[in-house]
């Protein structure tokens, strides 16, 4: 089929936006302060600095509608291959006989394949600017972990990962573009901190999580001169980051002159979902727009479906601030599924408090549907998608059902955070009937 000239919606390079956007401005509350671990009292800019550098502090505690960009990281932002294109699936369309419109917003043309250098690259210039020389941070799939190792490269800032032990070993690839970039990868737990040696004594064949990761990349931080620690999802700073997704889509819809019906994301922690929806979320907080926005999570760790609404720890040791979230519990173990950017208890507090607002809903699948939708996406729009992206894609699939038996022509967009290029050992299993 020939491709449509408007299927592909591009922005110069003069529109990549000069300001993310921080929805703490325009929700109806207030977002809920983190806790300080120790006294349980609203953390202050002094107990935040203890892990982060003062201007990354200052973004985390900001209420400020917009927040400036530096030139240094828009300039970066180019070389991520921003602004990204939205494309229309119209090949899914006409396979699913849907009067639907679906567009995807194409996050996986970063060099690290996904939406995380949106966050990493601004984290590592503020920490670099600040003085810090050495980072930690935890990674999952190996997205962010990736996304990290770039970044320091880019910045000259040392870097050190530790990797879910379950995905350390599915995804080698993963570890092995980390260390092409120069970063230090751990399976976690590990024997690098006392908390990992702690765990792996109670289980050696423990199976690892987020929440622990998270554990060891602090403790390894506290306990390191000049060394701050880099968060991958959850905290506010890292959803403004992220809007820079959200504000291009914004553009790229008007130009096209459409208004989504439904605006879909997976959900792990939620910057992925925090980044595309946000701007366009402020709309409906302001009554300007009736769109529906939907996460989407894996059934085996569905903390906004199946989740308390609480305060509760970062990570599974208790060394974070704890968070007003959608929460499995801190020390929940997920399932050992590929979707491993997915695999994590709790919910960003901003994504978590629109929900409980009643501004995101939520909806969950188990794993061999998204990877049916993943094949079906890639036999018909050429592109293989991350397993945690393929969540979204079920969803936007479902959504297009639904109008092919009401005959409504409803507009869809997605965001396909990441290519399952690095992912073939899930694909396999799941087209081997493995999963």
């Amino acid at each position: 089929m020939a491709i449509h000239k408007d299927d592909v919606i591009r922005l110069d390079i003069d529109d990549i936006p000069t300001k993310w956007y921080n929805i703490a401005a325009d929700l109806p509350v207030p977002l809920p302060p983190p806790l300080h671990p120790g006294t349980m009292q609203p953390a202050t800019a002094e107990d935040l600095s203890a892990i982060f550098p003062p201007s990354i502090v200052r973004q985390e505690m900001s209420t400020d509608r917009y927040i400036d960009i530096p030139e240094e990281v828009r300039d970066a932002y180019v070389a991520l291959n921003r602004p990204a294109p939205l494309c229309r699936a119209r090949r899914l369309e006409q396979y699913l006989k849907t009067p639907a419109k679906i567009y995807f917003k194409r996050e996986d043309l970063s060099p690290g394949g996904s939406h995380k250098p949106n966050s990493a690259i601004p984290q590592t210039y503020f920490n670099m600017i600040d003085g810090t020389e050495h980072l930690t941070t935890e990674t999952g799939a190996g997205q962010w972990g990736s996304a990290l190792s770039l970044s320091c490269a880019h910045f000259g800032l040392d870097c050190k990962v530790f990797m879910v032990r379950v995905s350390y070993d599915q995804k080698p690839f993963r570890r092995l573009i980390m260390e092409t970039y120069g970063g230090k990868v751990y399976a976690s737990p590990s024997k690098e901190t006392e908390y990992g040696r702690k765990l792996l004594a109670e289980d050696p064949d423990n199976p690892g999580s987020l929440g622990i990761a998270i554990s060891e990349a602090i403790e390894t931080c506290v306990h390191q001169e000049n060394t701050k620690y880099a968060l991958g999802s959850v905290a506010n700073h890292v959803m403004i980051h992220q809007t820079i997704i959200g504000e291009e889509v914004i553009k790229q819809l008007e130009f096209i002159d459409e208004v989504p019906d439904y605006m879909i994301a997976c959900a792990g922690g939620g910057s992925n979902l925090a980044g595309f929806s946000f701007p366009m979320l402020r709309k409906k907080i302001k009554g300007e727009i009736d769109t529906e926005f939907i996460a989407v999570e894996p059934s085996s760790v569905p903390s906004l479906t199946k989740g308390e609404y609480r305060y509760d720890f970062g990570d599974t040791a208790g060394m974070t601030p704890l968070f007003k979230m959608y929460t499995l519990g801190h020390d929940f173990i997920p399932s050992s599924i590929h979707a491993g950017g997915l695999r994590y208890h709790g919910m960003a507090p901003a994504v978590s408090l629109a929900k409980n607002l009643g501004y995101i809903n939520a909806v969950s699948y188990d794993q061999h549907e998204t990877f049916n939708a993943a094949v079906t996406f890639a036999r018909t729009e050429g592109i293989i998608p991350a397993p945690e992206s393929s969540h979204a894609i079920k969803a936007a699939m479902d959504k297009a059902l639904e109008a092919k038996k009401t005959g409504e022509e409803k507009v869809i967009v997605f965001n396909l955070s990441g290519h399952g290029l690095l992912d073939m050992g899930g694909y396999s299993k799941y087209l081997h009937n493995e999963i």
